[in-house]
C-alpha cells in the first residue's frame, strides 16, 4: 500500500507528513525530471511550491498534474491537495484560480471550521485552528460539487472535500517551523523574523491539529485499498 506523492520543489517536501502518515510514499520529482504517473497508487498527495497553478510554460508538468488530480477525483482514488495543489485540482475539475486581491496571506493564520467540517471524515476534529499559510493566489471558485469545509478572514476558500475522498486545503498542514523558515529566507518580507516566531510559537498547536488530520487521511488510503482488494490484511498495509 502506497502513496504517490507529487512534490514541485526541493523546499516543499512532505514534511510533518512524513512522520504522521505511517504508509509508504512514492515521491515524484517533476523539477528533477520524474514523469508525473498517468495514475496514482493507493493515494495521491500533491504539495504546494512558488508557480502560479496556470504558469504551464515556467512549469510545463503542469498539465499532466492536473489530469492525474482529475483522474484521481473521478475514479475516488484518496487525494490530498495542498495550497498550489489545491488550486490544480480547483482548475482540474472546473473551478477558477487567481492572483488573490487580498495580498499574501503568510504565517501562522486562523482558520475556522464550516458546519460540513463537523461529519467530515478528515476534519471533523478541528474548529477554529491555526495553519500555516504563504499564498498570494486564490481559489476564487470552488468545482461543481464541491463541499467547503473551512474558511478564513482573508480568503474564504481554505478547505474543501471533492466527491467522497479528494480534499484540497489552501493552507500547509505538512509545513514544520524549518520549513517555513526556508521559504521565508531570502523572502524579502519585512517580517520575516516575527513570521517565523510565529509559526515556531504555534508548532504545538499545528501538530495537534494537523497530525489526526493526516492519520485519518491514511486510514481513508487504507480504507479504500481494502475496498478494492479484500484479501489486504492489516499487516500487508505498512
Amino acid at each position: 500500500m502506497r502513496i504517490t506523492v507529487i512534490e514541485h520543489e526541493a523546499e516543499a517536501g512532505l514534511g510533518y507528513l512524513g512522520r504522521w502518515l505511517g504508509l509508504p510514499c512514492d515521491v515524484v520529482r517533476p523539477y528533477a525530471g520524474d514523469e508525473i504517473p498517468v495514475r496514482a497508487r493507493d493515494g495521491l498527495i500533491v504539495l504546494g511550491g512558488e508557480a502560479a497553478a496556470w504558469e504551464d510554460e515556467r512549469f510545463p508538468w503542469q498539465p499532466a498534474t492536473r489530469d492525474l488530480l482529475r483522474r484521481s477525483v473521478g475514479e475516488g482514488t484518496p487525494t490530498l491537495a495542498i495550497c498550489l495543489g489545491a488550486q490544480l485540482m480547483t482548475m482540474a475539475c472546473g473551478g477558477t484560480v487567481e492572483l488573490g486581491g487580498n495580498g499574501l496571506e503568510v504565517g501562522a493564520c486562523e482558520v475556522v471550521a464550516l458546519p460540513a467540517a463537523a461529519s467530515d471524515p478528515l476534519l471533523s476534529g478541528v474548529g477554529e485552528a491555526v495553519a500555516v499559510q504563504y499564498h498570494r493566489d486564490a481559489m476564487t471558485r470552488l468545482p461543481d460539487g464541491a463541499v467547503p469545509l473551512m474558511t478564513g478572514t482573508r480568503y474564504p476558500n481554505q478547505a474543501y472535500r471533492l466527491g467522497e475522498a479528494a480534499w484540497a486545503v489552501q493552507f500547509h498542514p505538512e509545513a514544520t517551523p524549518e520549513i517555513f523558515a526556508s521559504w521565508t529566507s531570502g523572502s524579502g518580507l519585512d517580517a520575516e523574523q516575527a513570521l517565523n516566531e510565529g509559526v515556531r510559537a504555534a508548532a504545538g498547536a499545528l501538530e495537534a491539529t494537523w497530525r489526526p488530520v493526516a492519520e485519518a487521511f491514511a486510514e481513508v488510503v487504507r480504507a479504500g485499498a481494502k475496498a478494492a482488494d479484500p484479501k489486504v490484511s492489516v499487516g500487508d498495509r505498512a
